[in-house]
């Protein structure tokens, strides 16, 4: 599909039909998601696909835990798990269809990140750095891109992040990497392509960022 439709219409799916993605497909989506930039062109990824379910679960159950936190915490009015905030908030039970359905979920894929290979230009700050996601999340978004491409939609997820040291054995998260992402994708029962989002002038200043709102 065109590129500026792709990138304007490419939203969240968390509900998939019950209908698998074939390996060449999901070849083809890794294969075009590869010429994603990373610093250097060190390629710092790497990706586990999950088909064992009792792996899965153990991914849902986890993940599960975190996704209560976050729905306790943000009922308070803040953002859960927000830099230097800590939320005393009882977590609160609420479905979740990707992790209520994971069994089924045609896809599933673990991402992570060599930090051998990632320059953390904030590393030095006196906050948690984030910069090294540069090196990263752009392979992410571009295999949700390349699934759109081929009829496909997905989502990504962090929420397994934070169990990171729990999982670790199961998927044999390699030593000095990072469990970066989780990303679910198959045929979406409903693709929505109507987003919204803010627009330009409310983001986008002229020299400063208190500086005039960019307008064309």
């Amino acid at each position: 599909m065109e590129l500026t439709d792709a990138l304007r219409t490419t939203g969240a799916v968390r509900a998939f039909a019950d209908e698998p993605v074939a390996d060449a497909t999901l070849h083809a989506i890794l294969d075009t998601a590869r010429f994603a930039p990373s610093g250097g062109n060190r390629q710092p990824w790497r990706v586990a696909i999950v088909r064992d379910l009792d792996t899965r679960r153990e991914m849902a159950s986890l993940m599960r835990t975190v996704w209560e936190e976050y729905v306790g915490a943000n009922a308070t009015g803040v953002t859960a798990f927000a830099f230097g905030r800590s939320i005393d908030a009882p977590p609160i039970a609420a479905p979740n269809p990707l992790l209520d359905a994971i069994d089924t979920i045609p896809v599933v894929l673990a991402v992570a990140a060599d930090l051998r290979s990632i320059a953390m230009m904030d590393g030095n700050l006196d906050r948690p750095p984030v910069t090294g996601g540069a090196s990263i999340y752009p392979f992410c978004w571009s295999i949700l891109l390349a699934a759109r491409e081929h009829g496909l939609g997905g989502v990504l997820t962090t929420f397994l992040s934070r169990a990171e040291p729990t999982i670790a054995p199961r998927l044999a998260l390699p030593d000095d990497h990072a469990l970066v992402a989780t990303i679910f994708l198959g045929r979406p029962v409903h693709q929505n392509t109507k987003l919204r989002r803010e627009p330009v002038n409310s983001f986008a200043t002229i020299d400063r960022f208190d500086g005039d709102s960019f307008d064309a």
